[in-house]
């Protein structure tokens, strides 16, 4: 049985103790791809679970406990584990072989979490969130545009575990990357740890890039002819989007900053220098959501005020044909009195007078407010 099949053997335990019970089987089962995008396909939360040493993949061993054990004696190598949303139960026999720390390992299975790099002795703990762009035709009032992730990384001197949380962000061709560039993997752990950031921080440049086409078609509807019957509705739901965007980026330029300058135990100096150059691309990222949070604010008020001056449009086109209605209804309100002396009630010229001088009266106010531009 490969090492991922016994892992889910491991995973079934509470304790350290009770590893050495686990049945060193043959290999009975064909091999199964682990590397689903979302969980295992034999239901257990374990994704992949390989060894390298300089590099290089391990073929697998039949026992997690004996391979961690051949490892850590020979200095040399580390595990890489990937899990998907585990549970308290599929997480306890890891964390105790591993000895994290409860409170990391509470964060890894409840996830939610903000992005956060926390060192716990000899562990480092890291929170990414991932964010995918999803697709759609039209932008709605109601349209998902980010949907986010998350990744949660346990890096030792021999061992990396990821927790990912959400239906995207799969690390195996990100794995694939990896082992074809052995000099780069041989660096250990930390090598993983910038794989996994710089993967990140480049899913958030391919996302911002895409609202932005969001934002140009929305600033493009809002400035047309006819922007003010633009919905209103699209900017704020941009505004959403964006907000949730930005708390998956900006709260990870302070992880990615520590693992830039900061020395860390299991971060060669060699690795920070990777790092710096991921917290290049993220401060562009977060410089790009700062401007369209901003342009957006713009678009708003703009639309805002476009619909203000079609307002008031609206309204002198109404006062000014009300101010022509006032002539015909002022002169046949005076003449609809029924007074018995009234001047030119009985003179023969008086009905096409009086419809003359109503005609002359409107034609002149119409006249006068089209020069003015109410009409």
């Amino acid at each position: 049985m490969s090492m991922a099949g016994n892992l889910r053997k491991v995973t079934s335990l509470g304790r350290v103790g009770g590893l050495r019970k686990v049945a060193r089987l043959g290999r009975r089962r064909a091999r199964v791809d682990l590397s689903h995008p979302a969980r295992s396909p034999l239901g257990s939360a374990v994704v992949n679970c390989v060894a390298y040493r300089d590099g290089v993949r391990i073929p697998g061993g039949r026992d997690l406990v004996d391979t961690v054990e051949r490892i850590r004696k020979s200095d040399e190598g580390f595990v890489w584990l990937g899990l998907h949303e585990p549970t308290d139960q599929e997480f306890a026999g890891i964390a105790d072989l591993f000895d994290l720390h409860p409170l990391a390992v509470e964060d890894a299975v409840e996830a939610h979490q903000r992005p956060k790099l926390e060192r716990y002795d000899e562990t480092l703990f890291a929170v990414f969130k991932t964010v995918c762009y999803v697709e759609h035709q039209e932008l709605t009032a109601t349209s998902e545009v980010v949907h986010t992730g998350e990744i949660m990384v346990f890096v030792g001197s021999d061992f990396v575990i990821t927790v990912r949380h959400g239906r995207h962000g799969s690390l195996g061709p990100l794995r694939e990357e990896l082992e074809a560039d052995p000099r780069q993997l041989a660096k250990g752990p930390a090598a993983v740890l910038h794989a996994i950031a710089d993967h990140v921080v480049d899913d958030y440049v391919h996302v911002t890039d895409s609202v932005q086409e969001d934002i140009d078609a929305v600033e493009a509807d809002v400035f047309a002819e006819n922007g003010a019957r633009a919905d209103a509705g699209r900017i704020y739901q941009l505004k959403r989007e964006l907000l949730e965007l930005k708390r998956a980026v900006v709260p990870l330029a302070r992880p990615v900053q520590e693992l830039a300058t900061r020395p860390i135990r299991v971060v060669d100096p060699e690795i920070q220098a990777y790092f710096r150059d991921v917290s290049d691309h993220l401060i562009r990222v977060t410089e790009q959501i700062a401007a369209f949070d901003e342009l957006l604010n713009s678009i708003l008020q703009a639309h805002l005020a476009q619909v203000s001056v079609a307002q008031n449009e609206d309204m002198r086109k109404i006062t000014a044909w009300a101010a022509v209605i006032a002539v015909p209804t002022m002169v046949c309100g005076v003449y609809g009195m029924n007074f018995d002396n009234m001047p030119e009630l009985r003179w023969r010229f008086g009905y096409p007078i009086v419809i003359g001088v109503i005609a002359v009266g409107c034609l002149v106010l119409y006249r006068g407010f089209r020069r003015n531009g109410w009409l």
